[in-house]
């Protein structure tokens, strides 16, 4: 690996990563949704039905956090709790309709995201990069695997 690639990767990577997220949250808002409450409505659309609890798991958030999110995206109607027909304490997450023309809106504002960031990439680029980026992430998710003892396993994918 040559000492350009050592040195600047990782900064690369992580100040796209803001970038993308900073240009998501100012553009979402042109929807009056931030990049966040997108985040969930797109999760509950893929795994309708899925409780709280495993929602914060997928995001990666604290169950605290996500509750306050899904109270907004409820108050806005774009999104229901249900309770579990087997377990009262447990809340189901279903989109409603304003939900899901929402998303359709967003679908739009997904594909400008993508060909900002791809401008002036060739797309059989654009294919090989994030396949590269893929292996990247499964490299990582194995390594941190590894360190905890675990063996190393097949990501699962949840959309």
């Amino acid at each position: 690996m040559s000492r350009s690639v050592e040195a600047n990767f990782l900064f690369t990577l992580g100040e796209l990563t803001r970038l993308v997220r900073a240009h998501a949250d100012k553009e979402a808002r042109r929807f009056g949704i931030t990049r966040a409450q997108w985040a969930v409505l797109a999760k509950v659309e893929r795994h309708e039905g899925m409780k709280q609890s495993e929602l914060a798991e997928l995001l990666e958030m604290q169950p605290i956090t996500l509750t306050r999110l899904i109270d907004k995206l409820c108050e806005n109607d774009w999104l229901e709790r249900r309770s579990d027909s087997a377990d009262r304490r447990i809340n189901r997450l279903y989109l409603r309709k304003a939900g899901r023309q929402l998303l359709g809106k967003l679908s739009g504002l997904r594909s400008e995201l993508t060909a900002t960031a791809l401008d002036g990439i060739h797309p059989a680029d654009a294919h090989r990069l994030l396949a590269q980026l893929e292996t990247m992430k499964e490299n990582v998710r194995n390594a941190i695997q590894n360190t905890s003892g675990e063996p190393p396993r097949r990501e699962q994918r949840y959309g």
